[in-house]
């Protein structure tokens, strides 16, 4: 960005070692603006309040301070991936608490419940914002200059680049020169003619990527903004043969950015036609879905055309603006409750929620709040136990060994008594409060229960009732998101990367080429080349441009160039450069690579 970004020229000689003053003086215009980096400035803000905030915003919009940044954001994200979050799973947050009683309270006041909406996280979030955009305007309207402007005019001494090549031909320089302007533009540089010299430049391309590139970053930064603000998500568990219309009411669950309007859901719906599942049998992937599967009837609109399509895992159903995920399943049993004088008090399928995620063992809770005693008194009656899809007695446990439907088994026991549901307070359906209720027993004491196969029929002691396990139908839960900032997310994704090749791949570099008549009167053409950073490209491009430039400028029978005239350097590094410069071979395609 804003202090790290300088141009070769202007800090490396020819041979890698840092530039001194001479070097500057020699490359002149010619080696500066080779980037839309702000040149480092040194001298130190006053202390007034103007001249501190000079100095804050030049390190807020520098390069080191946006790492950092990056870095901070970064690190902030690892909390969010493995601290359980409030706004994604509040049950596991509410477990981890009474877990660790001592950690939570730390937790809490860092924020790491809720790391994208704490504090520390926006200000990061915010200060990255800020200082991409200081960075990216100037140096946006620094760029447009040097588009509209034109390439530097030669340095007086080509030999100092590092890219550099000369031969005698008997050519006019006028013709030099003009040949070489249309060989420049023949591989798309911008070419003008200043001081006897032809001027081109190559690679805008690379700081375009670079701007590019941070202006991606904020477009995803502004799309995650809006997603967050704008998103609503929710959860919902639906049973074979039911549906669900998006209108709040209808969520399991939900939950929404500050500025979503719950009054503005879209208008759509589906229903559950059937799920399928199916799972290996065997080896080391035994118990592994294989089809997961729901085959789904969606609408869109109160009067919408109603469309068939199947949701699967990472295939969402993408429906108004919305997409529904398809996130697990399970099973419910069909049951027909009938009280002591023999009337339905409950029938329906019952969802039931898997404690073992792999075999889909399920606590299941019944409850009858419309119940009469054979008496016909009025009372209440509740039914606590699991299912299991495959039952094996011979493992000496009642948990089931696999999570396909093979040997299905409804194991039960009963209570009569309070339910605690007519307090008013909102209750979880799949928890069952005996704390005011009282077991059934059997004849000799012992408390009541009962397994029960598809078909069967559990008789409640007493004559208070019974229980027929009706069938068994399948439930899955499926994710409702609406993120609209997730397409320009993607966009600014995809620009980023494009942009982040770009100023990659790309290099910049300058060509200058010079013909003068010498004292014999032969042509003197010189080529040299300059890139923004070291490359072993601009030599080999130097060469290139060289021979296809000798097709009009052939090197004369006497192809060895005079030595400069003028003092050379006496000692040191610099008669070596000195020496270097004006010795270069009759090639000029193996000078340019040299």
């Amino acid at each position: 960005m804003s202090t790290t970004d300088t141009d070769t020229a202007t800090e490396n000689g020819p041979t890698g070692k840092a530039a001194g003053p001479a070097d500057e003086r020699e490359l002149g215009a010619a080696g500066a603006q080779l980037s839309t980096a702000p040149a480092e400035e040194i001298n130190v803000p006053s202390m007034g309040p103007i001249g501190w905030a000079r100095w804050f915003w030049r390190q807020l919009t520098s390069m080191r301070v946006a790492l950092l940044l990056l870095f901070l954001l970064s690190l902030g994200a690892i909390p969010g991936s493995l601290v359980p979050q409030t706004g994604i799973d509040p049950v596991k947050v509410d477990d981890f608490k009474q877990r660790h009683e001592t950690l939570s309270p730390i937790y809490e006041k860092l924020g790491l419940f809720h790391v994208y909406s704490s504090v520390w996280f926006s200000a990061i979030y915010i200060l990255l914002f800020v200082s991409l955009i200081g960075c990216i305007v100037p140096r946006t309207w620094q760029f447009v200059g040097q588009l509209r402007g034109r390439p530097p005019g030669a340095p007086r001494r080509l030999t100092r680049l590092p890219a550099y090549t000369t031969w005698r031909t008997e050519a006019e320089p006028e013709r030099v020169l003009e040949a070489a302007q249309r060989v420049m533009k023949r591989r798309r540089f911008r070419t003008h003619t200043v001081g006897g010299a032809v001027a081109s430049e190559k690679g805008y391309l690379r700081e375009a990527g670079n701007l590019l590139f941070h202006i991606a970053l904020i477009v995803m930064l502004v799309a995650f903004a809006v997603g967050q603000l704008y998103k609503a998500e929710g959860g919902k568990l639906v049973v074979e043969g039911d549906g669900f219309s998006n209108s709040l009411v209808q969520y399991d669950d939900f939950k929404s950015g500050s500025l979503f309007d719950k009054n503005n859901l879209a208008p759509f719906g589906f229903k559950l036609d059937r799920f399928t599942a199916t799972y290996e049998r065997s080896g080391p992937q035994k118990r592994t879905p294989r089809t997961f599967r729901a085959d789904v009837t969606y609408w869109e609109g109160a009067d919408g055309k109603e469309h068939k399509t199947s949701i699967k895992v990472n295939e969402p159903l993408e429906v108004a603006g919305s997409k529904v995920y398809l996130l697990g399943h399970g099973y419910a049993p069909v049951v027909t409750v009938r009280d002591g004088q023999g009337k339905i008090a409950y029938r329906g399928a019952v969802a039931s929620l898997p404690f073992d995620g792999v075999n889909l063992t399920e606590n299941v809770v019944i409850k009858v709040p419309d119940y009469r005693d054979k008496s016909g008194k009025k009372d209440q009656i509740g039914f606590q136990g699991q299912f299991v899809p495959t039952l094996d007695l011979s493992t000496g446990t009642m948990f089931s060994q696999f999570p396909a439907l093979d040997n299905p088994a409804l194991i039960l026991t009963a209570y009569r008594g309070s339910l605690g549901i007519d307090g008013g307070l909102p209750q979880n359906v799949y928890q069952l409060d005996t704390s005011r209720m009282k077991q059934f027993e059997k004849s000799d004491g012992t408390p009541f229960a009962d397994a029960l196969k598809v078909g069967d029929t559990m008789k409640l002691p007493n004559g208070a009732g019974t229980l027929k396990f009706e069938g068994i139908k399948t439930w899955a839960t499926f994710q409702i998101s609406h993120r609209p900032g997730n397409d320009y997310a993607l966009v600014g994704a995809v620009a980023a990367l494009i942009g982040l090749a770009a100023s990659l791949f790309i290099q910049r570099r300058r060509v200058w080429v010079r013909a003068e008549t010498g004292a014999d009167g032969v042509t003197v053409v010189e080529m040299a080349g300059l890139g923004r950073s070291e490359s072993a490209k601009l030599p080999e491009e130097l060469a290139d441009l060289a021979v296809a430039l000798q097709s009009e400028a052939p090197p004369a029978p006497d192809s060895d160039p005079e030595p400069e005239a003028g003092p050379e350097p006496e000692t040191g590094t610099a008669k070596a450069e000195a020496e270097t410069d004006t010795a270069q071979p009759a090639d000029p395609a193996e000078g340019a690579r040299a």
